[in-house]
């Protein structure tokens, strides 16, 4: 008596995936906040942030320098709008740069090197050239006058 088994194949389970699949895709496209195209406002009335730019050590080094000329009061602070000198920041950027500068030899391209240099030569040109706030003596101004 030899009976043939009948296997049974469901094959019901893959569609049930797939809408399962597609159903959670829309799910998550739907409660996915759309961000705006740049410059344009969010629904808050805020502008948008514009895209950031690949990170690379140009971009390190650019940011740096920026900051230290914003440090030497060469132009206004973004948030502020001040152009309140602070030359010790300034030195502590410029010295930071020159630390990378240290720290990356040999490992740069030599447009990278070549960037390296130029910035901490410009930098430390406008740092002794900017000079610094006259120092008030001690008790000059007092709460009397």
């Amino acid at each position: 008596m030899s009976e043939e088994k009948k296997i049974i194949i469901d094959e019901d389970w893959k569609s049930q995936v797939a809408a399962e699949k597609e159903a959670a895709q829309q799910q998550t496209t739907t409660s996915e906040p759309q961000t705006p195209a740049t410059g344009q406002a969010s629904a808050s009335g805020t502008p948008a942030d514009p895209p950031l730019p690949p990170a690379s050590f140009g971009m390190l080094l650019s940011s740096l320098a920026t900051e230290a000329m914003m440090a030497m009061g060469h132009f206004p602070h973004p948030l502020t709008g001040e152009t309140t000198p602070h030359r010790e920041q300034a030195k502590y950027l410029i010295d930071t740069i020159d630390m990378l500068r240290m720290k990356t030899k040999g490992n740069l391209s030599a447009d990278e090197s070549a960037a390296v240099e130029d910035v901490l030569h410009q930098l430390r040109m406008a740092f002794v050239t900017n000079p610094a706030p006259p120092q008030t003596p001690a008790g000059k101004f007092s709460a009397e006058s």
